[in-house]
């Protein structure tokens, strides 16, 4: 402040000194009357008084703003060349002075918040940023998946428990997913978001068997694909507070997942007679073609949270999906032949994820998290299923996300199974596009 008051002074005198000047320069070149020079004179201390005002403006601008750095050199450099251009420059510098304080914050004021949650790299399907209001986003992604799985099936009795007489059968299970979509969000106001998700399915299994017990000592191999649409989902976002500084966000969401993908009951599994529960069976009991949808209407409601926290932000979010039960389903097998199943009812699913996001500079972010979805067991004519269990799915994630431009960002995750489960390895890659 002190040195603020002694650039107006040097400022004050500067012009006082260079309207005086440019005075007697006329006064020693006047050779008028004694009237005319009085005149001259009047109109001298005018325009003396007009800069007097321009300067008291100023100084109240500087006191009731803040002006950074850049400003206050500005305004010291515009003072420097009023005093060499002369004064009429005095104005001139002022405007310079406040185009360079670039919307200085008043003393005592906080900063505006639009009330947005912070920007993280995404690493789940629900992201953290709402859709503006008005503002839409179109976001092509390709999601690669690889899980490997081997089972032993025994298919017999046991005399004692040393000794298995019956069929031992060794499988080695390879799936690969390869999942393209296309997500459009729509902002209808700064705290609601409408989403809807098409997805289109490649899969392809193979599967390495070979029975023990039977005098076989070659593998066989099973090879199946499928190629589909997905299922489509419907999904609402409200953010339930204003958030800020220190201050969680709560969001809220509402999916909806409908059956448009090849339902599994439709594709034709590779046995004659009865898969399970028949001693007369033939085939291997694997489908020939495989599904791309699960073949259920469900609805998941959730609840995302975020909390920055200098130079990080975390987020987490729970969730339940609830598969809606089928009846009167009937299965597809060989020969056009069917079997009948009644009504199937999937478990539901818990599911809970946490990270932490951390801005490595403006335009990239870096993303750790966990993912965990617990799989309730599926039914049958209300008995579970012999053999179903509930499963755990456990993923740690890494995201990285980068602003190619303004309005459009790369983002690329990778998860890494930790469950028996749980599929090997995920890859994603997202780039969503605001208009």
């Amino acid at each position: 402040m002190v040195r603020q008051k002694q650039w107006q002074r040097i400022g004050s005198a500067g012009c006082t000194a260079l309207v005086l000047a440019g005075g007697m320069a006329q006064a020693e070149q006047f050779t008028g009357s004694r009237e005319e020079l009085l005149a001259l004179l009047e109109s001298m201390k005018a325009q003396l008084a007009k800069q007097q005002e321009m300067l008291e403006s100023l100084e109240r601008s500087l006191t009731e703003q803040t002006m950074p750095a850049l400003g206050r050199t500005s305004l010291k450099l515009s003072y420097a060349l009023a005093a060499e251009r002369g004064a009429g420059q005095l104005g001139d510098a002022a405007q310079l002075a406040q185009a360079d304080t670039r919307n200085p914050t008043p003393v005592g004021q906080a900063p505006t918040q639009d009330g947005r949650p912070p920007e993280v790299a995404p690493l789940f399907e629900q992201p953290g940023v709402l859709t503006p209001k008005d503002k839409y986003v179109l976001e092509p992604s390709l999601q690669y998946g690889y899980s490997s799985n081997n089972r032993v099936a025994l298919i017999g009795y046991s005399i004692i428990p040393a000794l298995l007489i019956g069929l031992v059968d060794v499988r080695q299970v390879r799936r690969n997913t390869v999942t393209g979509a296309l997500t459009g969000r729509f902002g209808i106001n700064h705290r609601f978001e409408l989403e809807a998700r098409l997805p289109y399915v490649y899969r392809s299994d193979s599967t390495v068997n070979r029975p023990f017990n039977t005098g076989s000592t070659n593998e066989s191999v099973f090879e199946t694909s499928g190629k589909a649409i997905g299922d489509i989902e419907l999904a609402g976002r409200y953010q339930l507070n204003g958030g800020g500084v220190d201050q969680p966000y709560y969001i809220g969401s509402l999916r909806f997942k409908s059956r448009t993908g090849k339902d599994p009951f439709s594709v034709v599994t590779n046995c004659v007679q009865r898969c399970v529960g028949d001693s007369n069976i033939t085939g291997n009991g694997l489908p020939t073609e495989l599904p791309t949808g699960s073949g259920f209407y469900s609805l998941q409601p959730g609840l995302t949270w975020l909390y920055p926290s200098d130079p990080a932000v975390f987020f987490g979010s729970v969730s339940y999906l609830h598969n809606f039960r089928r009846s009167n389903v009937s299965r597809k097998v060989l020969d056009g032949g069917e079997e009948f199943l009644g009504t199937v009812a999937p478990g539901g699913v818990l599911g809970f994820n946490f990270g932490m996001g951390l801005a490595l500079n403006e335009k990239s972010s870096f993303s750790l998290g966990y993912d965990h979805n617990s799989v309730g067991r599926t039914k049958q004519n209300g008995v579970a299923v012999p053999g179903s269990v509930r499963t755990q799915l456990g993923t740690l994630l890494l995201g990285y996300s980068h602003r190619l431009s303004p309005n459009k960002t790369l983002s690329v995750s990778v998860g890494a199974g930790l469950t028996r489960d749980t599929p090997d390895v995920t890859l994603t890659v997202r780039i969503p596009t605001s208009f």
